[in-house]
């Protein structure tokens, strides 16, 4: 599957009328689970990159190369479609149109540019946004550097919780005409908020955040909401089972009494074990 068959597959979520939660991805392998168990989308989100690359919490610590190097290996694992979540696209506007285009060959699906001031400036009590204008010339410099038409760039604000509702409800409208092909928010919580969110624009929506009020796939569904994330808990999960397995072994457990590893055959299926195979049986003689 060529890299743009993959964006129209992320576009034809988009042009549907479900919600679906994509699977939070941060290395090859977990994309090739995520595959494997028939998720339509993967999802690499900036703190599991920063977990994955670093070890360090979301503070903005990685650089765009980092993320497009990482961005690059998951998507070369398979043919899951991947969206990233490309922060403040790391600068202004310019930096914003070299994130696009070093992401774009990384083989993404879609991206999102935010409007948080980042990283958190010197003295800042609490996350501060760029004021709309400068927002929305980012959104359209991201719109304007796609090569590929079929990527997917969205403009995401969390204006709902960072500053206030008739906030956010105008970076989202400016917004919307910025070329982007959907609108990423999160820290909406009620329903009334995104009732609100939902009559402000006609692009999709897509949900960084979900509270129970508004957990329910219908009802997000009938708000025009095409993605809602779940959090980021496999790469959470990955690291318990690490020092899981780890402190077993510390404490004198045999490898062979080890419990929590894959079932058999489940490495060998992950890592293409069969395909490399064959390869060598072709060509290594």
């Amino acid at each position: 599957m060529t890299v743009t068959e993959r964006r129209l597959r992320a576009r034809a979520v988009l042009e549907g009328k479900a919600c679906l939660h994509p699977a939070s991805v941060h290395d090859p392998l977990s994309a090739r689970i995520a595959e494997e168990l028939g998720f339509e989308l993967g999802m690499f989100a900036g703190s599991t990159a920063s977990l994955a690359i670093l070890g360090a919490p979301d503070h903005i610590l990685i650089t765009l190369t980092e993320f497009a190097d990482q961005a690059r290996r998951i998507t070369r694992a398979g043919s899951l479609p991947v969206l990233v979540d490309a922060d403040h696209g790391y600068g202004n506007a310019l930096n914003v149109q070299r994130t696009v285009e070093e992401l774009e060959v990384a083989g993404i699906a879609g991206m999102s540019i935010e409007d948080t001031e980042l990283p958190r400036p010197y003295g800042a009590p609490k996350p501060r946004l760029i004021p709309i204008e400068e927002g929305v010339g980012k959104m359209r410099a991201a719109a304007a550097a796609r090569v590929d038409k079929s990527l997917c760039i969205f403009a995401r604000t969390g204006a709902m919780n960072t500053t206030s509702k008739d906030d956010c409800l105008a970076r989202i409208r400016a917004y919307n005409d910025t070329g982007t092909d959907g609108i990423f928010l999160t820290g909406v919580t009620t329903r009334d908020e995104l009732d609100a969110a939902a009559e402000a624009v006609r692009l999709p929506l897509i949900l960084g955040t979900l509270s129970p009020e508004i957990a329910d796939r219908d009802y997000l569904a009938s708000r025009g909401v095409r993605v809602a994330l779940q959090g980021h808990a496999p790469s959470q999960a990955a690291a318990q089972a690490i020092h899981a397995t780890l402190k077993a072994l510390r404490e004198g457990t045999s490898p062979s009494a080890l419990t929590g590893l894959p079932e058999k055959g489940a490495m060998a299926r992950w890592t293409r074990e069969a395909p490399y195979s064959q390869t060598m049986k072709d060509f290594l003689g």
